[in-house]
């Protein structure tokens, strides 16, 4: 008599553990991002400590590879992720309502993020004692205007923001030509078909170089100490500390309130869930580059795929607390400190403003210089500080850039709980999987290409 194949099958779906058949365990993404910081400071203090200048070019070649890797795919990214996720929005009833509300619900969270950066600025004075001069300032290559800002927006042609990185421009053009191909209609399906088929090619090609972050974390972390050294670190240490605490206030202690009563979801499932994306913003430094990975957490969080696809790409361009608000606010304070200039009651509110209004402005990139040039232009204060700051700002970057994506995912779980769209199921099993595994087929894609309807919202 066979067998039962029932029965067997679980026998059959058990690792040996031993034997010429076993595959070794793999290592989880987290521990070999946690190694890759481990390695990158130890490498770094060998060849600063040592003087190892093939050491120090080799980190910086590493780092910045990955970097450049991670930019290379950036311009079309975003221009088709933009250009998909607005023509999504057909499929999502309300969409415009969904879309006020997003645009609120980031509007809010960086108000709350620029009020904590103000607070804790007035409270430790990072500039005092530093024993910087405005002698140590440099005048920024990059600056940033309401003017440039504003014009900027509009492209020449529609091939130099690409061959420049000019994001903003880019998404002007995307967010044209998809609102153009919503008015089409049916007449638009080829070139929608076309758009789908790039980005999916795209994101498959951009999991390949986030499987390589451990590797770039080597190289960036190395290089920043080897470069930049604990001494120079030290000077920067009130700042520095203020940044990270700050950020961390509005990553663990309002995001978790936010849902816990707004959404009234579980805080500790969010972070669970999120965790993949947010880990990667801290290694890479880009939001854009993280965005395959932010979008595939917060769908397994429970947002509709339709409504995940819009918010999270115009998160990724527009959503930036740690970039565009908490670090603004502790660097107007930090020089204004360094240069002697009083700020006042007005002053505070246009920094809150300008979080608000000019987050764009960041684009999702790596480092937030033009938001920093934008917001001492409009407070009158010298562009030099920005030399004060450039130092440094790799190391800032990383739970600048953490904080952000936690918020682009934090958005639409909020807005989908509110408008009763969550699939709370869903929501509930979320885990922190493996980032190896967003770019396989699984069980969530399969989902994902079932026929359905139109997302539903409540009135």
């Amino acid at each position: 008599m066979s067998a039962n194949p029932a029965s067997a099958a679980p026998e059959a779906e058990q690792p040996t553990g031993s034997g010429p058949g076993s595959r070794i365990p793999r290592v989880p993404f987290w521990a070999q991002i946690v190694a890759g910081l481990v390695l990158g400071v130890l490498l770094g203090w060998l060849a600063r400590s040592q003087d190892l200048g093939w050491l120090v070019t080799t980190l910086d070649e590493i780092g910045s590879l990955f970097v450049q890797l991670l930019k290379l795919a950036v311009a079309p990214l975003v221009f088709f992720a933009i250009l998909v996720s607005i023509t999504n929005l057909r499929q999502v009833n309300n969409a415009a309502r969904l879309a006020t509300r997003t645009l609120l619900w980031f509007m809010i969270t960086s108000l709350i993020a620029v009020a904590i950066g103000l607070a804790i600025g007035l409270i430790t004075n990072p500039g005092s004692g530093t024993g910087l001069t405005p002698k140590d300032g440099a005048l920024s290559e990059t600056k940033g205007s309401w003017i440039d800002f504003l014009t900027g927006i509009v492209p020449d042609n529609v091939i130099t923001p690409f061959t420049e990185l000019n994001v903003l421009q880019i998404v002007f053009m995307a967010a044209v030509a998809g609102i153009a191909a919503l008015k089409l209609g049916d007449r638009a399906k080829p070139i929608l078909t076309l758009s789908q088929s790039i980005l999916e090619l795209l994101q498959k090609a951009l999991w390949w170089v986030i499987r390589l972050a451990p590797i770039g974390t080597v190289g960036l972390i190395g290089y920043a100490i080897a470069d930049y050294g604990w001494d120079l670190i030290g000077k920067y240490a009130t700042f520095t500390a203020d940044v990270y605490i700050g950020c961390a206030l509005v990553m663990f202690g309002v995001y978790p309130l936010l849902l816990a009563t707004v959404a009234k979801v579980s805080p500790l499932q969010f972070f669970k869930g999120a965790w993949p994306a947010i880990q990667l913003a801290f290694v890479s430094r880009s939001s854009v580059g993280t965005m395959p990975v932010t979008q595939k957490v917060t769908e397994r969080l429970g947002v509709p795929k339709e409504y995940a696809s819009f918010a999270v790409p115009f998160g990724a361009t527009t959503k930036m607390d740690g970039c565009a608000a908490i670090y603004p606010a502790l660097a107007a304070i930090f020089i204004a400190q360094i240069f002697d200039v009083q700020l006042g009651i007005g002053d505070y509110l246009l920094i809150a403003f300008v979080s608000v209004i000019g987050s764009a402005a960041t684009a999702g990139l790596t480092g937030a210089t033009v938001m920093l040039t934008l917001t001492l232009s409009t407070l009158g204060l010298p562009l030099e500080g920005v030399g004060l700051l450039m130092a440094i700002d790799p190391i800032l970057d990383m739970m600048r850039t953490a904080t952000n994506v936690a918020g682009q995912a934090l958005v639409p779980v909020i807005v989908a709980a509110r408008e009763k769209i969550l699939d709370h199921d869903a929501y509930n099993s979320a885990s922190a999987s493996p980032i190896d595994s967003f770019g396989d087929t699984d069980r969530d894609e399969v989902r994902d290409a079932e026929p359905k309807g139109a997302v539903p919202v409540t009135a």
